[in-house]
């Protein structure tokens, strides 16, 4: 029985099934950012007092309806790059310490970008 070959399957396939929910991750973070309003969200959360930004402070930074906000909020949060306390009436927000680490490690090109292999596929396999 040979099972140098079935632990290597093994670690391969759970190679690419971490780099598969990497992905997945990375996608949710990059659309969640794809709009100017949640990168001016972040940036101001980011910089704020304390790493904080209630609600009411936000809302004074932009001309949009509180509902239109909080969707903008709410997806952020989804995505897990804010994180939300309620606190009383208010909501207070702050940039959740690990969720854009993996994003510039990608953009600074380690991961798939550095290695060309996603998984168990060698991406210059993808050639005409």
């Amino acid at each position: 029985m040979n099972t140098n070959g079935d632990s290597r399957t093994k670690a391969a396939a759970a190679r690419s099934s971490t780099v598969t929910t990497d992905i997945e991750h990375m996608a949710k973070v990059f659309k969640a950012l794809s709009d100017p309003i949640r990168v001016r969200l972040v940036t101001l959360v980011r910089w704020a007092n304390d790493g904080e930004a209630c609600f009411c402070g936000l809302a004074r930074e932009f001309d949009m309806p509180q509902a239109s906000l909080s969707h903008h909020l709410r997806v952020l949060v989804q995505a897990g790059i804010l994180t939300r306390e309620r606190r009383g009436t208010w909501s207070w927000y702050r940039l959740s310490t690990d969720s854009l680490g993996p994003a510039e490690q990608w953009l600074g090109g380690h991961g798939p970008l550095a290695s060309g292999v996603v998984g168990s596929v060698d991406l210059g396999d993808f050639r005409c």
